[in-house]
């Protein structure tokens, strides 16, 4: 596949914030690990959670669910090292666990300012199974190589919660709902039989082509089967068929623009979101494709 990685590294220099910057240059072989925790702990608040914007479209200083999501993403970077910081946000999100082991959306946002109104409008006295099944599934990952969130209580409610809100699922549910529970039986799979049987009853929710539409998004917002199932080798793939992971890998590797970076297909709330979202997918993009042995 033709990917240009300089022109990607030219790119976040330009453009990517320097959480970005440290994430690539782990992907291209650096071994500077605290420099990628330092760049991170920029985004931590002393409660132990994440904000300022570490979840692109939520620019509120608050530790947010969201962002720990991505906290998560980032020690898995650094895998098999691990950071107290990961237990530590297990603590936080145990903190603001509703009764039902679930997160909600979103918390209370001290300022709304350049935030998307999906997080703005959203109700924090309800669980959210988009969120939690996101938030869980990267720490299951993370939880792969560090014994101390393996075994932390947050992970096991929030675990169970996701397996009875997914086992109630009898309807098509929302593109990204649908996509972060896929996600979630993936990452649990190896240690939950359970999550095989409702892997594939998913998978009935599935477009035959593999290309979901993102109802309320924006005309050309979709997911595809690497937004489903971006491991290779993971139950997950079992949705898809060759074929259709190879197109798209291709169309990921061609989705490469001009000034090396990737972009996105869902609305652009801020202009530093609208660039953080930029930075991240590039990174991203590059992961999925060393890790399919794409490039």
């Amino acid at each position: 596949m033709n990917v240009d990685l300089s022109a990607a590294a030219d790119f976040l220099a330009g453009h990517g914030c320097v959480l970005d910057r440290r994430r690539f240059q782990l992907l291209m072989g650096g071994t500077d690990l605290a420099a990628v925790l330092d760049a991170l702990d920029g985004y931590r608040n002393p409660d132990g959670g994440y904000g300022w914007g570490l979840e692109p479209d939520l620019r509120a200083p608050d530790s947010q669910p969201g962002a720990a999501l991505h906290a998560f993403e980032v020690f898995h970077d650094i895998a098999p090292a691990t950071s107290p910081h990961a237990t530590a946000l297990c603590d936080w999100l145990e903190s603001v666990s509703l009764p039902d082991g679930g997160l909600p959306f979103v918390l209370p946002l001290t300022t709304t300012a350049a935030s998307a109104p999906w997080w703005v409008g959203a109700d924090a006295t309800v669980s959210s199974l988009q969120i939690t099944a996101a938030t869980t599934a990267a720490a299951h990952r993370l939880a792969a190589h560090d014994p101390a969130v393996a075994a932390h209580s947050w992970l096991h409610r929030a675990t169970r919660y996701c397996f009875t809100a997914i086992e109630a699922i009898d309807q098509a549910p929302f593109a990204y709902v649908l996509a972060f529970a896929v996600n979630f039986l993936d990452a649990v799979h190896d240690t939950h039989p359970e999550a095989a049987d409702l892997l594939q009853r998913l998978g009935k929710y599935l477009p035959a082509d593999g290309r979901l539409h993102v109802e309320g998004g924006t005309e050309t917002e979709s997911l595809r089967p690497l937004d489903f199932a971006p491991f290779p080798g993971r139950p997950a793939r079992r949705l898809f068929t060759p074929q259709q992971v190879t197109a798209d890998l291709d169309r990921l590797a061609a989705l490469q623009q001009n000034d090396g970076g990737w972009t996105v297909d869902y609305a652009k709330i801020s202009p530093a979101g609208a660039l953080d979202w930029r930075g991240y997918v590039t990174v991203r993009a590059v992961d999925i494709l060393q890790r399919n042995a794409s490039i």
